[in-house]
């Protein structure tokens, strides 16, 4: 793995690896891009899927460019969005691939807040599954209600329902993001995936980093790509100033622990599955 090092000493990815119209093509197999932060990008045989994508208009200063522009993206088949954390739910990224995207999925409260901004946002419940061509998406369950505890945010009761996480089965293989999560005893006791979206934030509302580690070894043979990590320029803020680097001696197998840079692919197939 290639860790930088900002000014302030915090891990950071290698530098971007810009993409554009290309990534969206056809292919024969499951490409899958890291776009930063917890923002993923899935091309499954053509069948093109943005998850939290946040590609413009953040509130915090950044470490990495942003591997495409929203102007550059072609065409989209769904965008997912896992809840209402503005580095998760990009209202600029979303509204400006309105013309361009098919479909936008989200937990129900989620997609009421997107509605009422414009946005055709579909609303799901957790454990609920649905199609975008031939992947299905099921929400997966999550534990992040964090704004319960603040005054600013105390004009709604927060439940654990409007978070979520994804399970997308695709004709390549499972892929799996828990979400930003506390980890919960479900997340345990799933079928065994063969890529997990790797959160190890050593944060109280995200999984910690103890718990990361009992998630990876609990599905020895999921390759994990790191995300939530190296992006935003916080270096004493945990959810976002994590190194890959403190995994390598606490994974089991940790050859599949995946860094990428932004933009960066990684490269879902049947030859690659461990079946």
């Amino acid at each position: 793995m290639n860790i930088l090092k900002s000014k302030q000493g915090q891990a950071m990815p290698d530098k971007t690896q810009f993409f554009k119209s290309e990534a969206f093509e056809k292919i024969d197999h499951t490409e899958i891009r890291w776009m930063g932060n917890a923002s993923m990008m899935i091309n499954s045989r053509g069948t093109n899927i943005m998850i939290d994508p946040l590609l413009e208009g953040f509130d915090m200063p950044l470490l990495i460019e942003m591997p495409i522009l929203t102007k550059d993206i072609p065409s989209l088949d769904a965008l997912l969005i896992t809840h209402i954390d503005n580095d998760h739910y990009s209202r600029p990224t979303c509204k400006d691939v309105l013309e361009v995207c098919q479909s936008y999925h989200a937990p129900q409260y989620v997609a009421k807040v997107m509605k009422e901004e414009g946005i055709p946002g579909i609303g799901h419940d957790i454990n609920d599954s649905f199609l975008v061509n031939d992947v299905k998406v099921t929400l997966t369950p999550v534990w992040h209600n964090w704004q319960n505890e603040s005054k600013k945010y105390q004009y709604r009761k927060w439940s654990k329902e409007d978070y979520c996480g994804y399970w997308i089965d695709t004709l390549d293989g499972t892929i799996w993001l828990p979400g930003d999560s506390r980890l919960l005893d479900e997340h345990l006791k799933m079928p065994n995936p063969d890529v997990i979206f790797f959160d190890f934030c050593d944060n109280e509302w995200h999984i910690t980093l103890d718990g990361a580690i009992k998630l990876a070894n609990t599905y020895p043979q999921a390759d994990l790509i790191c995300i939530h990590w190296g992006c935003v320029d916080a270096p004493d803020f945990s959810p976002f100033n994590g190194n890959p680097e403190v995994l390598v001696d606490k994974v089991t197998n940790p050859e599949r622990i995946k860094v990428l840079a932004p933009g960066g692919k990684y490269i879902l197939n049947k030859k690659t599955r461990k079946l």
